[in-house]
């Protein structure tokens, strides 16, 4: 059994996105609130023993009202969004943006993001341990970092506002000659110091393939991936 999350954060959005559904008219929110993670923005394709990422950008998890809703939603931003503004646990902002069309290959629940603007920024108290916060890096630097599987249930416990967790949508193209059979599912990761003590790897994790075969991703992928990093890194 896979240690992974559900397909979707069950929200207020969903009465929104049968509306639209309905109609056929997809308009954007309004959306305001304070940010309670930052984290990379990274969807992951796999076929059988291969994989790639796709560095989209950040999410930020928003708490406070999407069109007057109270709740919590992800937004998802762009790389320059990010670097413009320096989004950190504790700033308020607010923006327009849609909602993803495919929540499969997303994981966030709005996109697109327009308008986008800091109110206000509160200090954070600054941790020498997890869950880290503050001002996440670049994206290529969590590309030059590698990442270990996560638990998914620790993600969800501990790590979901550290700016070295991940929650990934992931694309399994199980035939290559039949390129239309996918399988959709979430995995989760850490970017993080491999000296974590909250961290948790959670089961090894299978990828089908052709004709039933299956590939299981077992210790020594993690291991090599985070093989130039040292134990505090």
């Amino acid at each position: 059994m896979q240690d992974l999350t559900p397909l979707d954060y069950i929200s207020g959005t969903q009465a929104h996105k049968l509306q639209q559904e309905r109609t056929g008219i997809v308009e954007k929110i309004d959306w305001n609130g304070v940010v309670t993670s930052v984290q990379p923005r990274i969807r992951l394709n796999r076929s059988f023993d291969e994989r790639n990422h796709g560095y989209l950008g950040y999410s930020l998890r928003i708490d406070w009202a999407v069109s007057g809703i109270p709740q919590t939603f992800w937004v998802g931003i762009g790389k320059a969004a990010q670097e413009k503004h320096e989004f950190q646990c504790g700033v308020t902002a607010n923006g327009k943006a849609h909602p993803v069309q495919d929540s499969r290959i997303e994981s966030v629940e709005y996109y697109k993001v327009s308008g986008l603007s800091v109110s206000s920024i509160k200090e954070e108290a600054q941790t020498d341990g997890p869950p880290w916060h503050g001002i996440p890096p670049h994206l290529d630097i969590y590309r030059s970092r590698g990442h270990r599987r996560l638990s998914a249930r620790t993600y969800e416990s501990r790590c979901s506002s550290c700016i070295w967790g991940c929650r990934m949508p992931v694309i399994i193209t199980v035939d290559h000659w039949n390129p239309e059979q996918r399988q959709y599912r979430f995995e989760t990761f850490c970017y993080g110091p491999k000296s974590c003590r909250f961290y948790k790897s959670g089961p090894t994790r299978k990828v089908p393939g052709r004709k039933g075969m299956s590939w299981e991703e077992e210790d020594w992928v993690d291991e090599e991936a985070t093989s130039h990093r040292g134990f505090d890194e």
